[in-house]
């Protein structure tokens, strides 16, 4: 049985400084119970903001937590980079019925947004799950393939040898996890297109990545700096915005979960004092959102703006 999906809506576009950002969505739905994503958190905490986690985060009469596979196109000096790369079709999944023999229409969206798959110059992976990493390959004649013929795969070092063969693929931990790395990672390596890092990874004048381990080994986020404009692609640090309100509280896939929360902290302290907006992979609504200071934690600022006529340029956030 295949999930089939198709996103009518088209690419939502913005600017900061000279990086244009597209946004692609891939999948999106109200998923698990709100406390199933994010053990820690309370009933209480999703009913006192239920007046905007609702709908775009929260489906309060099921309980569900709203989550959004997305993946974040940049163009950056020059180059078109793709941040995570979703599900991708046709994967053996039997481990997240969900995403099990997936069929969308990703490449199509990416089309729509201008942007062919020999046109992509670099691909970021922030870590190595499921559904950060599907579209790494396409399946050409029975074998798994880059997607992307011209790009180089940028992949954390730490995830490449936990979810490889060399750790028997996460020791075992996931049904999923040799799936993954087989179908959507060994073909980057057989081709030649993996760059392994770790530490930080500078790609261009504008973008740096930076491991931000917890979450997975080799977890990381992307930062952007283009003139006085910044921003953080956090991968998976965030599932739900209840998460800003309580660093603390990691989701359900957090393989080490103290240092999770001490990333997750790290990174929205940096975000809110440096004014960097906030971009999640899961985030439904705009997506994207600015974190300042509460007291001593953080709260939810402006979410981001998109372009809504061609030729009107948004900065990337909105009043509020």
């Amino acid at each position: 049985m295949r999930n089939k999906i198709q996103i009518q809506s088209p690419p939502q576009r913005f600017k900061l400084g000279n990086v244009e950002i597209i946004r692609i969505i891939e999948w999106q739905e109200a998923f698990v119970p709100a406390r199933a994503i994010v053990p820690d958190s309370t009933a209480e905490l999703w009913k006192d903001n239920a007046d905007w986690l609702a709908p775009d985060h929260w489906e309060p009469d099921s309980d569900r937590a709203v989550v959004t596979v997305q993946t974040w196109a940049l163009r950056s000096a020059g180059r078109t980079i793709l941040v995570d790369t979703g599900v991708g079709n046709g994967r053996e999944r039997p481990g997240a019925p969900h995403f099990h023999h997936l069929q969308g229409d990703f490449l199509d969206q990416l089309a729509r947004a201008g942007i062919r798959p020999q046109d992509v110059d670099v691909v970021v992976n922030t870590h190595i799950h499921g559904d950060h990493v599907g579209w790494n390959t396409v399946d050409a004649d029975g074998e798994w393939v880059p997607a992307f013929p011209h790009a180089q795969y940028l992949i954390p070092a730490a995830d490449n040898a936990h979810y490889g063969p060399d750790n028997a693929y996460g020791n075992g931990l996931r049904e999923n996890d040799p799936l993954i790395y087989e179908d959507s990672i060994a073909p980057i390596h057989r081709a030649g297109q993996a760059l392994l890092w770790d530490g930080t990874h500078r790609i261009d004048e504008h973008l740096t990545l930076e491991s931000a381990p917890g979450h997975t080994p080799g977890s990381s986020v992307l930062r952007l700096a283009s003139g006085d404009d910044r921003a953080v692609f956090v991968g998976d640090l965030l599932h739900s915005p209840v998460q800003i309100l309580q660093p603390a509280c990691n989701s359900c896939f957090c393989l080490h979960p103290e240092q999770a929360a001490a990333s997750r902290h790290r990174i929205l302290e940096r975000a809110a004092t440096e004014r960097e907006l906030v971009v999640p992979a899961h985030f439904g609504g705009p997506g994207a959102v600015q974190v300042r200071r509460q007291g001593s934690g953080f709260a939810l600022g402006a979410w981001a703006a998109y372009d809504t006529e061609p030729g009107v340029e948004s900065r990337g956030q909105a009043e509020g």
